[in-house]
């Protein structure tokens, strides 16, 4: 390579550097206040009045009640010698806590969240969505589902705010009935 050539390229190079360097050091010396204040926008409290209707109120599990409606859906299973999982998840599908009893089987992972997804979305049991698929099959194509029975959503105030999926037990039938066990550990 010729001496010219090396000195353009070694200066272009210095000036790609500098220049790189020079834009980190510009946008690391904003004021993190200004770059706060720039991307928070002010929305009237419900105080102010008209903006009352531009949110809502939703109900949640805590994680404690959770864990403790998986743990009596856990216990049910296991007094009638049931290896299962138990998933609860919230109203928006994901996962709040889930127990895998001992012995359960690696499929019932999986399929218990999915139970307690299908069942918190349609806001019935799992059992009665099996029933769906005759007039719409295509319903089983719908990412993160599982129409089997085991799935159980729990409610307040007739709304979903949860549901709870127990997979792992030889039928649906026994899966749902050690997760309305969770659901009912719940109004306790």
């Amino acid at each position: 390579m010729k001496t010219r050539t090396r000195v353009l390229t070694v200066t272009a190079l210095a000036v790609a550097l500098g220049a790189g360097a020079f834009g980190a050091v510009s946008a690391g010396a904003t004021p993190a206040s200004d770059v706060a204040a720039a991307s928070v926008a002010s929305v009237p409290s419900k105080k102010d009045g008209p903006a009352d209707k531009n949110f809502t109120t939703t109900t949640h599990l805590t994680v404690d009640a959770a864990t403790r409606a998986a743990q009596a859906a856990l216990k049910a299973a296991e007094s009638e010698n049931q290896k299962v999982t138990v998933a609860v998840v919230d109203r928006n599908g994901n996962t709040v806590v889930t127990l895998r009893g001992d012995g359960a089987g690696p499929q019932s992972y999986d399929s218990a969240q999915r139970k307690a997804f299908t069942a918190v979305s349609w806001n019935a049991p799992t059992s009665v969505l099996v029933g769906r698929l005759a007039q719409t099959p295509n319903l089983k194509d719908i990412p993160g589902t599982l129409f089997l029975g085991g799935g159980t959503p729990v409610q307040a105030n007739g709304a979903p705010v949860a549901g709870i999926g127990v997979a792992g037990a030889p039928s649906g039938d026994l899966d749902e009935k050690f997760a309305k066990a969770g659901v009912d550990a719940l109004g306790k």
